[in-house]
């Protein structure tokens, strides 16, 4: 789960797998959820803002509760919290990477000080002024939790996937590969010299990959646009 103020419909998604998981782990509705302890775990500004999306997410059909209560402070607990068969729906569709959120992942390696200018400088501009999609990589939103699973939901709820072969870094070739098995619309950038003197690692050498330059950027940008507009159905 986000630990930043996050769109009011990715904060929803992640109160269903929140419950969703917690019914998962003990076989019974969650006997209290209190608003107040959840709200930066799924990603919302306050307390008040959580048991809104809560209580909207029960009108709407997707999460049951017995009753809920509010006291002065503004700590709303919401009793016996359950996902509906609607919300169930919703959070296998999650599981199975069909949600998407209003933003692209970033697999890539750290520290690398070449890259991480073109990322910052050049990558995420381009994206964003092209297509209207923030780009997020595992730095921008620190939080807590088994990094695998962090990961593995990130991509799952990213609209697609841009990954970085420059340093064949094995992190990025197996969040590439959940990704495609997902679905989800990946594409490949690699470094000029790099990718023209060596290639790519042969499972990928056939797929569309955009070389990048920090000397010459404008030739990225605008082939990485047209390719992810296409990717995204986004000139239709």
């Amino acid at each position: 789960y986000m630990s930043e103020f996050i769109s009011p419909g990715l904060q929803a998604m992640n109160i269903i797998r929140y419950i969703g998981d917690q019914v998962i782990e003990s076989g019974e509705p969650v006997r209290q959820v209190s608003s107040e302890d959840i709200y930066s775990e799924v990603g919302s500004p306050s307390g008040r803002f959580a048991a809104q999306i809560i209580t909207e997410l029960f009108h709407s059909g997707l999460l049951s509760y017995s009753d809920s209560s509010t006291v002065m402070s503004g700590r709303t607990s919401f009793l016996f919290v359950n996902l509906t068969l609607a919300g169930w729906r919703q959070y296998e569709e999650e599981k199975r990477g069909e949600f998407s959120a209003a933003y692209g992942f970033l697999a890539m390696q750290f520290n690398d000080n070449e890259l991480d200018t073109f990322v910052e400088d050049i990558l995420k501009p381009t994206i964003m002024e092209g297509t209207g999609f923030d780009l997020i990589d595992m730095r921008d939103v620190p939080e807590a939790g088994v990094i695998d699973n962090i990961i593995r939901q990130r991509i799952r709820d990213s609209r697609f996937v841009i990954v970085d072969l420059t340093h064949d870094n094995n992190g990025a070739y197996w969040e590439a590969g959940y990704a495609e098995g997902l679905g989800k619309p990946v594409v490949y950038i690699c470094e000029k010299i790099k990718f023209e003197s060596e290639g790519t690692h042969f499972d990928t050498n056939h797929c569309t990959t955009v070389p990048w330059t920090l000397d010459e950027p404008q030739e990225f940008t605008n082939v990485m646009v047209a390719t992810l507009r296409h990717s995204l159905d986004l000139d239709l």
